[in-house]
């Protein structure tokens, strides 16, 4: 059973995300982001938001899987916001960024409104020239598009980016992830995501440095078999890693030659990209398994429990234990 929070402190007022829906879009990042805030205001047993559609028209807009929505607003009536989220289209649609609309999502930002993309909506945001100077993120079919048509913005592949006053997310449950860590920054909000996450079935809350599964050949494409096949081996050798000699040697290349593969492709060093490989397995591991923190160290190819912990908590964050504490909260 789910126990209300409650707190002394004084209630906020309630606060009005919008939902940009546009057609096409994408009926489970819509809805994994509404039904989040939905449990937040029953885990609070109080109003904290308010969730409102908003499209183009007040005309009905078909999801890519057929179903339809009725907005509740168009551009020209939408309510004051305290934030508002672009639902994208799948796949993109490039003529829906309109004058109007792109002029709409300007004005928003020149009012201080928080914007957010969810899916495809940060193609939206970028085509308003709404990205530059921040970190954003997209599904990762899309990424290479997002790079080539807007060089000048900083992507990652993470599930969801919250840099300042842009929320952007992958889709999917992303969304809920990405909803879960703004219910979280409010006040008694960490209680508040914990229990909204319990009565959503989410057995864990996903952090911002947490990756999309990008597979390797979207980021490569077909012209790097001999990257692809590296990859291959480090990902079944991570309990006994290979060194840069043996990698190089397995695959008739050289040391050099490897390491400028990995830079210009994978912008990280081999060594890099092999012990985030190991990591992101000991992660599993710990997160879904009872194995003891010594047995996930041996098993990702830490000599010692104290270099694993050393080295996981610089990239994580956060020390095994603590992860494993934290995950047992939610």
């Amino acid at each position: 059973m789910v126990h209300p929070v409650t707190s002394m402190v004084t209630p906020s007022p309630v606060k009005t995300f919008g939902f940009l829906v546009l057609p096409n879009f994408t009926t489970i990042g819509l809805a994994s982001a509404v039904e989040t805030l939905r449990m937040a205001n029953l885990a609070a047993r109080r109003p904290l938001y308010r969730t409102v559609l908003i499209a183009a028209s007040l005309e009905p807009v078909t999801a890519s899987n057929g179903m339809r929505v009725l907005p509740d607003h168009g551009l020209g009536d939408a309510p004051p916001l305290d934030a508002l989220f672009v639902v994208g289209a799948n796949p993109i649609d490039r003529s829906r960024a309109t004058r109007p609309l792109t002029d709409w999502l300007r004005q928003l930002a020149r009012q201080q409104v928080p914007l957010g993309g969810i899916c495809t909506g940060s193609y939206l945001l970028a085509k308003a020239d709404l990205l530059k100077g921040y970190r954003c993120t997209i599904h990762w079919e899309d990424l290479q598009v997002l790079q080539e048509h807007f060089p000048g913005i900083v992507i990652s592949s993470q599930l969801f980016e919250l840099d300042r006053d842009r929320y952007t997310c992958s889709g999917g449950v992303a969304a809920m992830d990405m909803m879960l860590q703004l219910v979280a920054r409010e006040a008694d909000g960490q209680a508040i995501a914990a229990k909204a996450a319990e009565l959503l079935l989410c057995d864990r809350v996903r952090g911002e440095r947490e990756r999309q599964r990008v597979p390797l050949r979207t980021l490569l494409g077909s012209g790097q078999p001999k990257l692809s096949q590296v990859v291959a081996i480090m990902e079944a050798n991570l309990e006994e890693p290979l060194g840069l000699e043996e990698l190089a040697s397995l695959n008739d290349v050289t040391v050099r030659q490897l390491e400028r593969l990995f830079h210009k492709h994978l912008q990280r060093t081999p060594s890099q990209y092999y012990l985030e490989l190991r990591l992101s397995r000991a992660r599993e591991l710990l997160l879904r398994s009872d194995v003891q923190v010594r047995e996930v160290a041996l098993a990702c190819g830490f000599s010692s429990p104290a270099h694993f912990s050393k080295s996981y908590s610089r990239f994580f964050g956060l020390s095994p234990l603590g992860e494993r504490r934290q995950a047992s909260l939610h």
